[in-house]
């Protein structure tokens, strides 16, 4: 069986004491590809870092997250675009809006999202979507900027069904994570109405960890758990789950 976590962050401090067998864990797990997004510059180092010594396994998203959009993000903007210029990405990511800490710098994050978006269609990369209690936000902007140079992933999808249909009319596709196995969840109640062409999976580590293991520090290797609660929700087997979700990753990314 062979995964894909389309969305870890395992450059994380939360890693610091035990990063080596984590990866090793996701390996055994069958989790073969991981792709890290990034949040600003100050992370980039430890990204290059991983995937020097993880070459096979290891990819990297360049973007600034909505989170980090301060007073300074015309230069980490520039400092975005200037990365993409000097190296292969496989997605500009993790990019979006975020409206749940701090609605105060809303306009300053649908430029940073517009511009990032528009990066990633002049180096033809997927983008990698954050949205948090900001869906009529995201969609506004994706809205304006929807051409056939426009695809990517809506990760950690959390909305409704025709929120999931409006993600999917952008030609994106959900990132599905450890909230698909959480109660109250939801996602997990129209899921399987959702055709698995428009499905990857992903764990968003070291948040949001799947059930048993909800509230504890997630890992790449719980992507295999994510697996299983969608093979219980469709109703086929985790090879085949595996098999669709993962061929669906290699297409958006590219590999």
């Amino acid at each position: 069986m062979i995964l894909v976590d389309t969305h870890s962050h395992i450059y994380s401090e939360e890693f610091q004491q035990d990063r080596e067998e984590m990866m090793q864990r996701a390996f055994d797990a069958g989790v073969q590809k991981i792709f890290v997004p990034s949040i600003d510059s100050g992370y980039t180092e430890k990204m290059y870092d991983l995937e020097k010594q993880y070459p096979e396994n290891v990819f990297l998203m360049m973007g600034l997250h909505p989170t980090y959009v301060k007073e300074n993000y015309e230069e980490e903007l520039a400092f975005v675009e200037s990365q993409l210029s000097k190296r292969k990405f496989y997605a500009v990511g993790e990019i979006g809006i975020d409206l749940f800490w701090d609605k105060t710098r809303l306009e300053e994050q649908k430029i940073a999202f517009k511009r990032q978006i528009q990066l990633a269609k002049q180096y033809s990369l997927p983008i990698n979507i954050h949205c948090r209690d900001a869906f009529d936000e995201v969609f506004e902007v994706l809205e304006s900027e929807k051409d056939d140079k426009l695809f990517g992933i809506f990760h950690c999808f959390t909305g409704d069904y025709n929120q999931a249909q409006q993600a999917i009319s952008y030609n994106m596709k959900l990132g599905i994570g450890g909230v698909a196995t959480f109660k109250n969840g939801k996602i997990d109640q129209f899921l399987n109405q959702i055709d698995l062409k428009h499905i990857v999976l992903e764990t968003d580590s070291p948040y949001l960890a799947p059930v048993p293991f909800r509230g504890k520090r997630n890992e790449s290797s719980y992507t295999r758990l994510v697996a299983e609660k969608l093979a219980l929700i469709y109703g086929i087997s985790v090879d085949e789950i595996a098999k669709i979700t993962t061929q669906n990753a290699k297409e958006v990314f590219g590999i």
